[in-house]
């Protein structure tokens, strides 16, 4: 196997607080890594019985075919459910951490009734497991390796995935914990949206009112300003006409003078 460079994890993202809802923004389940492996599992699982489990008479394999199907749907239900309720999210998360751990003693189990070797760092074949399972997560990187894998090497791979998918999924429960605490459940989103919104009208109905009182404002020196005019019109007017009569007037006399 060989060692390609290792990605940086997806980790959640903050959500902007103009963009913040009722309902919780989550990852896709299908970009998890955890989910990814978790997919693994099964479906390795499904061919491990297949391959090296009687197919009668063992109740190991319906025990490990189930767990393995419980880890993978639990993730899928409490992403889901995690969009309204964190708590549905972590406790659906949990069970299937619970059926990841039952599918790795299975694993376990089988290595040593099989007097197959549980490998560690000292083994030569450790390593390589290592650095292929953390940075492969897709089925299809996988399923080649199903019909060609001993079972100790099968049953090994499936040991180090439910290690990492329980290390991981145990980080992200952390994160959501501390979400949780940091911004609550939906009862107090949705207090906080009511009073979001509230305060919203409340700085809209603001703006309105000193809008309206800075055109009152303005209006008031425009008619002040228009009455200003209006009089000195009048008073224009006024003198004209007591010009125009003066004129009228001085004319009429200068008529009568020539003609006495």
């Amino acid at each position: 196997m060989n060692k390609p460079e290792t990605p940086k994890s997806p980790e959640i993202q903050e959500i902007p607080q103009e963009l913040q809802s009722i309902f919780r923004r989550v990852p896709k389940w299908q970009e998890l890594w955890f989910y990814q492996k978790s997919e693994v599992l099964y479906q390795m699982t499904y061919v491990f019985c297949e391959r090296f489990l009687p197919r009668h008479g063992d109740r190991t394999v319906d025990q490990m075919r189930q767990a393995a199907r419980s880890g993978k749907q639990n993730i899928v239900e409490g992403s889901e459910d995690g969009k309204t309720s964190t708590a549905l999210e972590l406790n659906l998360l949990n069970v299937a951490r619970s059926s990841i751990s039952e599918l790795r003693l299975d694993y376990e189990d089988h290595l040593k009734a099989h007097h197959l070797a549980v490998w560690t760092p000292a083994d030569a074949r450790f390593q390589p497991m290592q650095d292929f399972t953390k940075v492969h997560n897709k089925l299809a990187e996988y399923e080649p390796y199903f019909m060609r894998w001993t079972a100790e090497e099968m049953a090994n791979v499936g040991l180090t995935l439910c290690y990492q998918v329980d290390a991981m999924m145990n980080k992200y429960m952390a994160a959501l914990e501390r979400r949780f605490v940091e911004e609550g459940g939906i009862k107090e989103r949705m207090h906080k949206a009511r009073t979001g919104y509230r305060l919203k009208q409340e700085e809209q109905l603001r703006a309105l009112q000193e809008t309206v009182h800075e055109l009152e404002q303005q209006l008031a020196v425009a008619q002040a300003e228009a009455k200003h005019w209006h009089d000195a019109y009048d008073d224009l007017r006024q003198r004209a006409l007591r010009a125009y009569h003066e004129q009228q007037a001085e004319i009429e006399r200068l008529k009568a003078a020539q003609g006495g």
